[in-house]
């Protein structure tokens, strides 16, 4: 039986991509001036998943693997207000000797545009309290098949994400932060004029769930603010969908909920003025019509000021 493989997006950085500083989930802003870009190199895999609540494993196509790498920027437009865009090229496959029977997918994703504005920046006797406030959009630039799951690199949904972040930084150098998400989707289109959704649809266009996630941080700075270092929850939940049907191939349609933890770390060069590391790793622990995915990362980033 084909399983399943969602690449859920969380606005303009997807679950599966990294949370790291100065993207659209965090509570780093840049100066107005400012840039960074960021390569990032991810690889997943998995060989069980969740058919409904029901945990199976991958009998059929074995050990599901997937590959992407994502360029982005961020640009300081003002002190409170930054710019992100970037899009993922990423690649599919699973191994022999079942799933190598199986052609993967490969191509570039979703383009993602995001705005993140600090809404509140209060300073205490004890540490900084940061509100923030994120409105992300993604949308294919690619005519991928988002029902050939579980090769497929995407939904093939134009998506709305609307979030909130809060967080409390300590003089100490640790802080806790807090994010909430709203991701309103579209419709993905399939290669099929049928499908089933708790009912019979004549029609290629799939109605993708719409969703809300909440993630949890607590983080650190170390050595003098040059290394960065979190540990994460975060979860989703769709709003509608329905589940993997037993015998048969997943679909854009489906219920996903998850749960995931990560750790992430990120070091700025002393030597090299604007130079970054980083490095993660996510495991989703539970589930529903989702991959028990794990999720190791690295990249670059180069901090600079584009005006003077």
């Amino acid at each position: 039986m084909i399983q399943l493989i969602r690449l859920l997006l969380v606005g303009a950085v997807g679950f599966t991509l990294p949370l790291c500083a100065q993207t659209p989930s965090d509570a780093i802003l840049m100066n107005a001036k400012q840039a960074c870009f960021l390569l990032d190199y991810n690889y997943a895999s998995f060989d069980h998943y969740w058919e409904g609540a029901v945990k199976r494993d991958n009998q059929t196509i074995a050990m599901v693997k997937r590959n992407s790498v994502m360029p982005m920027v961020a640009v300081g437009i003002f002190d409170n207000l930054n710019l992100y865009a970037g899009v993922p090229y990423i690649t599919t496959e699973s191994t022999m000797p079942n799933g190598g029977r199986f052609a993967g997918a490969n191509g570039f994703q979703d383009l993602t545009v995001a705005v993140k504005y600090r809404w509140l920046n209060k300073q205490f006797e004890k540490g900084q309290l940061a509100g923030l406030a994120t409105l992300g959009f993604s949308t294919p630039i690619a005519n991928y098949l988002p029902d050939y799951m579980p090769y497929s690199i995407g939904l093939g949904a134009t998506e709305l994400a609307y979030r909130a972040v809060v967080q409390y930084k300590y003089n100490s150098g640790w802080y806790l932060r807090g994010a909430g998400t709203y991701l309103w989707r579209g419709y993905a289109e399939a290669e099929r004029a049928y499908y089933y959704n708790d009912g019979s649809y004549y029609t290629s266009l799939m109605d993708v769930p719409s969703a809300i996630t909440a993630e949890a941080v607590v983080g650190k700075w170390l050595f003098s603010n040059s290394l960065q270092v979190e540990a994460s929850y975060f979860g989703a939940k769709s709003l509608s969908g329905d589940d993997i049907r037993a015998y048969s191939a997943p679909q854009p349609t489906n219920r996903v909920n998850l749960d995931r933890i990560g750790l992430f770390a990120h070091y700025f060069s002393p030597k090299f003025t604007g130079l970054g590391i980083l490095a993660y790793y996510n495991r989703v622990v539970n589930g529903r019509n989702v991959a028990e995915m794990n999720t190791t990362g690295v990249g670059l980033t180069y901090f600079f000021n584009y005006r003077k």
